[in-house]
């Protein structure tokens, strides 16, 4: 991605500078055309090797975009211009990015280009979702109350990533532990107890087995670290490939432990952005497919792209999320409900909510499963290697005697 510079003219006749980051010099010209702008110079700036080698760009929590977007719904509702708004946030603004970003969106809605459209020039700060239901709000006419939705919809999203962060951060932390643990005695254990092992007795198998990794790790480590360094890197990019997300989506919600936390952290999320697209006006079939993208699981978005083509043939929503085998019973259940009394949004809602409370819930209940499970692995690794290690010096022991 590079940074271009461009100077254009609004539809008012107003020259309009700013900045824009893009892959090629024409998606800038084709975004600006969108903007309503005409192009009259552009051009790409190319800072030094030294300079991008030591910039740092803040990047943008979905807490900062929550406060935003609450803060200004809070100044339009009190009879506060938009630009005026917008440029009293960018001034205030703790993050850098956000902050600089709110500026050129403030000159842009000066020159007359509308608010959504300013914003879709930042996509690594306002998404697709963000933007669209901005432009909902703006030709409904209700910006204040949209901007409400979505920093509830926002807050509500980060609690839901922290909870689930919380229940993952503990595993994670002592599993690097156990591996940190399990390197130094490799490294440093072992090779004490090699000279405490007397010429010619022969040594258990699983006291071979630790000396042979030892010695391994210890003679060529820089031939191990760089391979297991690329095989993390290969895992990586297998999981990240379409073909590898597809796998290991499928996987997740069959998981012994955690499959029932991300399956229940999938279906929250969906069912509140699903709720807030649609009281923003957004249609159906559009708020479904969008909220099913939000969720970045193959097989929700397998599952509403099924549904909408259904919906598109004359039949209701509840019906093939229900064949997908992908949502609850009780979700479907509370779709089909919401279609017959028309308080979709409502539904979706509530579900929303007790999954939301399920999670949490859940997360502590792992944390506290795990943690003594946990500590009885790190200690039969770390046991059951010293037990290896004193089995020859027990076996000379027992000889003697």
């Amino acid at each position: 991605m590079s940074y271009f510079q461009y100077e254009a003219i609004s539809r008012s006749g107003e020259t309009v500078t700013g900045r824009l980051e893009a892959e090629e010099e024409f998606k800038v010209i084709e975004r600006l055309r969108g903007m309503g702008l005409i192009v009259t110079e552009i051009k790409e700036i190319k800072p030094s090797p030294f300079s991008t080698m030591f910039k740092f760009s803040p990047r943008v929590k979905l807490g900062d975009l929550s406060l935003f977007s609450r803060q200004l719904a809070a100044m339009l509702n009190s009879g506060i211009p938009l630009t005026r708004a917008l440029f009293t946030l960018s001034r205030q603004a703790s993050n850098a990015t956000m902050g600089q970003a709110l500026t050129e969106v403030a000159r842009n809605v000066e020159s007359g280009v509308s608010f959504s459209e300013a914003l879709k020039a930042y996509p690594a700060i306002f998404n697709n979702l963000y933007t669209s239901m901005i432009s909902a709000g703006e030709v409904g006419g209700n910006l204040e109350e949209t901007l409400g939705r979505l920093a509830l919809q926002l807050q509500k999203d980060k609690e839901l990533r922290d909870n689930v962060r919380s229940a993952m951060f503990y595993p994670i932390g002592v599993l690097v532990f156990a591996v940190i643990v399990l390197m130094a005695m490799l490294f440093f254990l072992v090779p004490i107890f090699l000279g405490f092992f007397p010429e010619g007795v022969k040594l258990p198998l699983p006291t071979m087995i630790i000396i042979g990794l030892s010695t391994l790790m210890r003679r060529y480590w820089y031939l191990v670290l760089p391979g297991l360094g690329l095989l993390v890197f290969g895992l990586y990019r297998y999981a990240t490939s379409p073909q590898g997300k597809d796998r290991l989506d499928r996987i997740k919600f069959r998981l012994p432990v955690f499959g029932p936390l991300i399956q229940k952290t999938v279906v929250a999320r969906f069912a509140r952005i699903f709720s807030t697209l649609l009281s923003s006006g957004i249609a159906v079939v559009q708020a479904l497919e969008a909220a099913g993208a939000t969720t970045d699981n193959v097989l929700v978005i397998e599952a509403v792209k099924m549904a909408g083509e259904k919906i598109h043939e004359g039949k209701n929503i509840a019906g093939p999320l229900e064949e997908s085998g992908v949502f609850p019973p009780m979700v479907t259940q509370m779709i089909k409900v919401g279609e017959e009394t028309g308080d979709l949004p409502v539904m979706m809602d509530k579900v929303a909510e007790f999954y939301e409370e399920e999670v949490a819930t859940l997360t502590k209940g792992l944390t506290a499963l795990i943690e003594p499970l946990l500590m009885v692995g790190v200690g039969i690794l770390v046991g059951g290697m010293l037990i290896a290690l004193y089995l020859p010096i027990f076996t000379v022991i027992t000889q003697v005697s």
